[in-house]
Parts: C-alpha cells; sequence; structure tokens
C-alpha cells in the first residue's frame, strides 16, 4: 500500500525552514531547489531558472497569486533566494531566480540541524538545450509504484558491488553517498545501472594510476551518471605479444 493518500505528487517542505520563514516560504523554498536540480542553465555561475506568478499559482493552484509573491518577496528579503532577469526583451519582467546556498548552510549550522554542505562542483554546468528554465510544468504524478522505489532504494547493494570491484571500503550509510545514490535513483535509474556504470568505469580506470582514484561514489554517482550508463564499453585492444606466431598448425 502506498504511503500516500492518492496518487498525486506530495507538496514538500521543510518544517525548521516554516518555523523560520511560514510555510508559504518554505514551500516555495523547496520548489525552487527542486527545479534547480533539473536545470543546467547557469547565469553568472550559478543554476538559475525563471517563472512568472502565473506559473506558480498554476503549480500551486491554492494560493493567489498575491500570497505567493508575498512568500517570495519574504524569501528574497531574508536573502534565502537571489532574483533577476535575463530575459532578451525588456518588456519581459519574467523574475528568475536561485537559491544562495551559502545561506543555507549558515543557517543550518546555526539551528543545528543535521545538514550536508550543497558542492558546487557538483552541479552538471553545462547549458540547457533551451533558452532558460521556466517552472511551468507540473512535477510528474508519484504511481504506487514509483512510491514504492523511493522507500527501497539499493544503497547497499551499489556500494557491496562498488566495493567488490575495486577492493574498497565505502560505506553505504554515508550520507553524502546516499544522496548521489538517491539522486540518481530518483531520475529513474535502476540497480542495473548503477552496476552497469561500475563496470564500464572499473574496466577503464582501475589499471590507470592516475584515473583509479576516481572510481568512488562522488565521480561516479554525479551529475555525469546518464553519459556513463550510455558509453560503449571500450574495445580491447589487441597486441603482438598476445598472439603466438610461432606455433605450429
Amino acid at each position: 500500500m502506498s504511503k500516500l493518500l492518492v496518487k498525486e505528487y506530495p507538496v514538500m517542505f521543510q518544517p525548521s525552514f516554516a518555523q523560520e520563514l511560514g510555510v508559504n516560504g518554505a514551500i516555495l523554498l523547496q520548489q525552487i531547489h527542486y527545479w534547480l536540480q533539473t536545470c543546467s542553465t547557469t547565469k553568472d555561475g550559478s543554476k538559475w531558472v525563471y517563472n512568472t506568478y502565473k506559473d506558480w499559482h498554476e503549480q500551486l493552484p491554492f494560493w493567489s497569486e498575491a500570497t505567493i509573491k508575498r512568500a517570495l518577496r519574504l524569501l528574497e528579503k531574508e536573502g534565502y533566494i537571489f532574483t533577476a532577469n535575463f530575459n532578451k526583451f525588456r518588456m519581459d519582467q519574467t523574475k528568475w531566480y536561485t537559491i544562495n546556498y551559502a545561506k543555507i548552510n549558515e543557517w543550518e549550522k546555526a539551528a543545528l540541524i543535521d545538514h550536508v554542505t550543497i558542492q558546487p562542483d557538483l552541479l552538471d554546468d553545462t547549458d540547457c538545450p533551451i533558452e532558460g528554465c521556466r517552472l511551468d510544468k507540473a512535477i510528474p504524478e508519484i504511481t504506487t509504484e514509483t512510491t514504492k522505489d523511493i522507500y527501497n532504494i539499493p544503497y547497499s547493494e551499489v556500494i557491496e558491488y562498488l566495493n567488490s570491484k575495486t577492493n574498497a571500503a565505502y560505506k553505504p550509510s554515508t550520507k553524502k553517498t546516499q544522496n548521489l545514490i538517491k539522486a540518481r535513483w530518483k531520475e529513474g535509474f535502476t540497480l542495473p545501472d548503477f552496476k552497469k556504470v561500475i563496470d564500464i568505469k572499473t574496466a577503464e580506470w582501475q589499471h590507470d594510476a592516475y584515473w583509479n582514484k576516481y572510481l568512488r561514489p562522488e565521480t561516479l554517482f554525479g551529475t555525469k551518471f546518464e553519459s556513463y550508463v550510455n558509453q560503449q564499453p571500450k574495445k580491447r585492444q589487441w597486441r603482438e605479444e598476445d598472439f603466438n606466431l610461432n606455433e605450429e598448425e
């Protein structure tokens, strides 16, 4: 049985942020963070997404546009988000948004919350194939099977397989490692995909003194994971010594 009442994606927010910013601010902050993870448009060294108040209202129809505007202004005033206008035409006043992750990390430390530092180097800074990332698409509906999968992420199986292939001793309980695996799992990748990446990169890097050090979770399961999944295994380069040319038939 699903942990959700109905097959609909829930609106998420952190209780600690709700105490600090109110429920409205906490929800919008989480929404912006969600979309920043799915978009790779980079402006001034940071990821940005854009949305009109009308589009926000379509995503979150239980609020009026005025309520959304007040909540966004509060987030900007308190320094949790930055806004800008990167539109091609001056008449287009659609706002662009990014999160002040340095502020988030400082706040977490001050609030004594179990915190994970967001690492900019793990973000893929390649440009989107489209100009910008508008937040006008609803978050996909969660089916019962998808909901079940979220609660059954095979952290141990992935790390144990990695350790067996590389003679390493990574722990499946490490929060940073779990966050990487969870991110790829939520993108739709499965256990065979993780094993495939481990197999491909182990064959490619294990005997290379320089690349061997990159056989680690933060490299294998980072934002280049999809390209690794689709990488074709390298064919063996045969050398003359691999053949016994003097062998009699």
